[in-house]
């Protein structure tokens, strides 16, 4: 089968953490034997970022890391009919251009002859409920969302049993345990300063119980001020910038331990889904203490996947214990780790996406109707 995905970026992450489980998907499905092309816009903001800060460089690593990926660049118009052609399943991520995301559904009802599923990623859905519904999804077959409560959203939008739920999950040909690497450092955290949506958390459950504990450790992300930045230096961590998701795994397996710091629109507004890094931290095998959060579709099991602190004096005792106790910390990362390879691989989510592929095919009279009638 040929399968196109329009994405806001494949060869970036630069601040853009969809591309992880994206490029998972599209490796599971070349591994598969099947046609997987990326499509992304040649001036996109975390293209553009990338290419400021590190260079065409960081091109050639991605190209060099990920040599079955394959990426196509469009511009302002792009030649839908070379594109689409030979399409069997078309995926459209949530940060493709509005008009672009109308204009495939109109494709879609004018005639052609493959499925369209829309993916969202994002807590938009919630906190930018207007422009969401006001995008123009008439012509697609399904919406793909992250989580349950997001999928519940599309339903009441109109799309019925076309809503799917589809979790983010790791890629399991990348991130695993490196026991070849010494663990030097006491804490790692992996992310973005978060744009006022979680400033006060990151001082409450990184950066105090660190400087409190007298932790080694490094920060790595983007869009950090420069209070953030001084804030870090001040709880005695190493401010290192953007990370390659490559690079992820060698960096866990060189910590102790790292952290889940959700951002507050997904803490109180899409319950149950949580970041991309903690399925990615977990099939590292690097001990995840969480910030609050509800796991309210019973993916992992808390308390022994990971710990979860109700507060930053919790969070700061389950720090020392996993430190003071090792035996302790190889436990909670192995149990992690086997819930990952159970249930959260990027190979689990292809085969998930066969099955709705199926249901679709089955139930062609329930597609866009269905949902322009909602």
């Amino acid at each position: 089968m040929r399968f196109l995905l329009f994405t806001h970026s494949l060869v970036s992450d630069w601040n853009h953490g969809n591309a992880h489980f994206q490029r998972g998907i599209l490796r599971e499905l070349s591994a598969r034997g099947h046609e997987a092309l990326a499509l992304e816009p040649a001036e996109g903001w975390s293209r553009h970022n990338l290419l400021a800060e590190c260079g065409p460089k960081a091109i050639q690593d991605f190209e060099h890391r990920f040599p079955e990926l394959q990426v196509q660049t469009y511009g302002a118009c792009p030649d839908l009919d070379r594109l689409l052609e030979g399409a069997d399943v078309v995926l459209v991520h949530e940060w493709t251009d509005p008009t672009l995301i109308e204009t495939l559904g109109r494709r879609r009802l004018e005639g052609g002859r493959f499925l369209l599923l829309f993916h969202d990623t994002h807590h938009r859905g919630v906190s930018a409920q207007q422009d969401m519904a006001a995008l123009k999804l008439d012509g697609y077959d399904a919406v793909l969302a992250f989580g349950e409560v997001l999928g519940e959203l599309y339903r009441q939008f109109g799309w019925g049993r076309r809503a799917f739920c589809w979790h983010e999950a790791a890629d399991l040909r990348l991130f695993k345990p490196l026991p070849a690497v010494p663990r030097k450092q006491d804490l790692v955290w992996i992310g973005n300063w978060g744009d006022g949506e979680r400033d006060a958390e990151l001082r409450e459950y990184l950066l105090e119980p660190a400087r409190d504990l007298g932790l080694s450790g490094v920060v790595h992300g983007v869009r950090y001020p420069e209070e953030a930045r001084e804030s870090v230096r001040i709880a005695g961590l190493d401010y290192r910038g953007w990370l390659p998701n490559a690079d992820v795994p060698a960096v866990y397996a060189g910590h102790r331990m790292t952290l889940h710091v959700p951002r507050r629109p997904y803490v109180e507004q899409l319950p149950g889904i949580p970041t991309i890094r903690v399925f990615e931290a977990l099939a590292c095998g690097i001990p995840l203490l969480c910030a609050p959060w509800r796991d309210e579709e019973c993916l992992f099991r808390p308390g022994q996947d990971f710990l979860l602190a109700e507060d930053g004096q919790e969070m700061k005792n389950q720090m020392a214990q996993l430190l003071a106790e090792p035996e302790m910390a190889k436990e909670i990362a192995a149990a992690g780790l086997e819930t990952i390879r159970s249930r959260h691989s990027c190979a689990h989510r292809v085969d998930e996406l066969f099955t709705i592929l199926r249901k679709l095919e089955l139930e062609p009279s329930l597609g866009s109707r269905e949902a322009a009638a909602g």
